[in-house]
């Protein structure tokens, strides 16, 4: 089976690539594609995979933007951290859906259906998905509190104390107002999920910020904005130029 994989987290990427394989030591994988452009760019030239496995949550956008400006001739397989509900949505659409982290037993029964169906019409209505994700998100419980290890002792952290969530060397910490920094046992995307939109942004595959922690917004090269947070820190904090949009959007409310 030959398939193309868009996937902007490279160990969540080589994690399935490993799962595929294993599955089956024929499936070749075309490339790893991690933004809108690129998966775009590759669709336009290259003869259709036999299957995609496609990321919500891509490095320049969500990737329902793939589908507004090119039609996919290949089955999907969407990859997610969101909830029950918004997973009911692609239920209602068709559509096959692994919740991350895959399960490989899941992986395995998802291609053994797409291999049965394989010549059933493939072309699916992802007109409607994005907002079935919208209410499916505005039904969410949103997560109030996070425990997490210090030491030997556990403790735990409530949402109103936190200022951002960021990614150093591959580890998610949280970062509370007072200026400590925890460890959590969540990766960006899956905190993406678990977060109220209103009150925190994914400005980069680094960070996610409360909207309070913001203290100044500067102008920055090619189209970005430069964000100084409070309590401060060492890491960029850049608002990437497909995210500036959407970011001045979030803060205007």
């Amino acid at each position: 089976m030959r398939i193309l994989i868009i996937e902007d987290e490279q160990p969540a990427a080589r994690r399935l690539i490993k799962l595929l394989l294993e599955i089956d030591h024929s499936n070749e994988i075309l490339e790893v594609l991690d933004s809108i452009e690129d998966a775009v760019a590759w669709l336009k030239i290259m003869p259709a995979p036999d299957l995609i496995f496609l990321d919500i949550e891509l490095a320049d956008g969500k990737s329902f933007e793939i589908f507004k400006q090119i039609e996919i001739q290949s089955p999907v397989v969407f990859a997610t951290a969101y909830d029950q509900y918004a997973i009911d949505a692609f239920k209602v659409n068709g559509f096959d859906y692994l919740l991350k982290p895959i399960d490989p037993k899941l992986l395995s029964e998802t291609i053994d259906r797409l291999i049965l169906s394989k010549n059933q019409e493939s072309r699916l209505d992802f007109s409607n998905l994005e907002d079935l994700i919208k209410v499916s998100k505005a039904k969410k419980e949103y997560k109030e509190r996070f425990l997490i290890k210090v030491g030997e002792q556990l403790k735990y952290v409530p949402i109103d104390r936190i200022a951002y969530f960021y990614s150093d060397s591959s580890t998610p910490y949280l970062q509370t107002r007072e200026g400590r920094s925890y460890i959590v046992d969540f990766s960006l995307d899956e905190l993406n999920s678990m977060l109220n939109p209103k009150d925190f942004f994914r400005i980069s595959r680094k960070f996610i910020v409360h909207h309070s922690s913001i203290s100044e917004i500067s102008t920055w090269f090619n189209g970005r904005l430069k964000l100084s947070l409070n309590p401060t820190t060492k890491l960029e904090t850049l608002v990437s130029r497909e995210r500036v949009k959407e970011f001045k959007a979030w803060l205007d409310n």
